[in-house]
């Protein structure tokens, strides 16, 4: 009687659960040596750092992102449709919720899966620290359903606009000085351009107000300072209004109140200032987090106390010695 080979199940397929399942794939499921399994709430994947190009209307989701269960095909892995709810350390069962259509049919019941080795390669999402408001008032660029819900707002503002006899400018606010909010910052200037395609001619760069908020000292605190300096310059001069030192309080329906008390409108606003771990992660029994719900792991990667459990990508955290 032949043994039965082992099942690795990956559960996230971004960047880092998309490239190990592929890899995985190609060196022990097409030979048969393993069981490759990733799993994913969405069909497709779009490498997280072009949502600011989906959310102006620069990149095309359907278009430009990878059908997970064709990439499954060609690579020697599986794929299943499904969100992780629930996991069981002790007898290794993960829980996935129920899968329904847009009419809210079912299409798949809620599932219990079993695995040798986990890997949870959840990612991240927004952080707003709690800030009044935020949630109600403001999008995110945490997937690509929220990033078309802000290309259609978008574009909705600017067919308001268009069609209006007034020649009032559309306001847009985004918190957060990173990555994110600088190069939406500097693409939302650029869609203009597009607007053509959409027969929205009258929407020229001039009736952008675009305001980047950075609570800290400068945008960009991750890369050197000179990077971010010149990254500010090239921003000034698009037109883009960069506030930096300036706390955000709470958010409302006229847009962002500092911890100064003023009030920066806004038509628009984008929350993109800091990450965490998605919240569902605290529910899970026997994982040792941080503040922003990241699992601690091993330098192996291994979450702490449980040999069979791998936490990669923002979802995890090592802590320093």
């Amino acid at each position: 009687m032949s043994t039965p080979i082992p099942r690795i199940v990956i559960v996230g397929g971004g960047a880092g659960g998309l490239g190990l399942a592929t890899q995985l794939g190609q060196k022990l499921g097409k030979k048969q040596k393993a069981e490759i399994l990733l799993i994913d709430k969405n069909r497709t994947h779009i490498w997280k750092p072009l949502l600011h190009e989906v959310a102006t209307g620069s990149l095309d989701a359907d278009l430009d992102g990878v059908v997970y269960s064709a990439h499954a095909v060609k690579h020697g892995y599986q794929f299943q449709l499904g969100e992780l709810t629930d996991l069981d350390l002790d007898n290794k069962q993960l829980m996935l919720s129920a899968i329904t259509n847009d009419k809210g049919e079912a299409l798949l019941p809620a599932r219990q899966l079993s695995y040798d080795t986990l890997v949870l390669a959840v990612g991240s999402v927004s952080n707003d620290f709690g800030t009044p408001g935020v949630k109600e008032h403001c999008f995110f660029l945490d997937s690509h359903n929220q990033a078309n819900r802000f290309h259609n707002a978008l574009l909705d503002s600017f067919t308001r606009m268009h069609q209006s006899e007034e020649q009032q400018k559309l306001n847009i606010a985004i918190v957060g000085g990173g990555a994110t909010g600088v190069e939406l910052s500097a693409e939302l200037y650029h869609v203009t351009d597009l607007l053509k395609t959409y027969g929205l001619n009258k929407m020229t760069a001039d009736r952008l107000a675009i305001t980047l908020i950075e609570a800290g000292p400068r945008i960009l605190p991750a890369l050197p300072e000179r990077i971010a300096a010149s990254a500010t310059r090239e921003l000034t001069k698009l037109g883009v209004s960069v506030r930096q030192n300036t706390r955000i309080e709470q958010a409302n329906a006229k847009g962002f109140v500092t911890s100064e008390g003023e009030l920066i409108e806004a038509n628009l606003m984008l929350w993109a200032a800091g990450v965490k771990a998605p919240d569902f992660i605290k529910q899970i029994d026997g994982l040792n987090l941080n503040r922003a719900n990241q699992v601690l792991v091993r330098p192996t990667l291994q979450a702490q106390g449980h040999e069979d459990l791998f936490v990669i990508g923002d979802c995890c955290a090592c802590e320093q010695a």
